[in-house]
C-alpha cells in the first residue's frame, strides 16, 4: 500500500505559477501509474494529469499546455508544475496511484489547497 503527502499549494494571482509535490511512502512506487486529481466543493474528485511507470503523460483538456506532471522514482516523489493559473484551477489537489479506469487506488491523503484569486 502507498501513502501520500501533498504540499505546495497556496494563494496565487491569476497568471501565476505553482509547483506541487507529492511524497509517497511504501514499496514499488516506480511500478505504479500515478495521477494528480483535484476537487472543488460539491463536485467529485477529477483526474487532472497522469504519468505511467515509463514516464508517458496525459492531461485533462482544461490544463493541457499549462500543467506538467513529472516523477522522480529515486525520491519517491511526484510533481505538478502549474503555469498560467486561472481562477477555475482553484481546488484541493491530491495525488494517488491511478487504476486503469482513472480512479485512485489507495486511501487519499490530505491534499493541498490551491487558490487562484486577485
Amino acid at each position: 500500500q502507498l501513502q501520500f503527502v501533498e504540499f505546495g499549494g497556496e494563494l496565487v494571482q491569476p497568471g501565476g505559477s505553482l509547483r506541487l509535490s507529492c511524497v509517497v511512502s511504501g514499496d514499488q512506487f516506480s511500478k505504479f501509474a500515478m495521477g494528480w486529481y483535484r476537487q472543488t466543493p460539491g463536485k467529485s474528485r477529477s483526474l487532472v494529469a497522469d504519468i505511467n511507470n515509463r514516464g508517458m503523460t496525459n492531461y485533462a483538456a482544461s490544463v493541457e499546455g499549462r500543467f506538467t506532471i513529472s516523477r522522480d522514482n529515486a525520491k519517491n516523489t511526484m510533481y505538478l508544475e502549474m503555469n498560467s493559473l486561472k481562477p477555475e484551477d482553484t481546488a484541493v489537489y491530491y495525488c494517488n496511484a491511478k487504476n486503469i479506469n482513472g480512479a485512485g487506488v489507495f486511501p487519499w491523503g490530505q491534499g493541498t489547497r490551491v487558490t487562484v484569486s486577485p
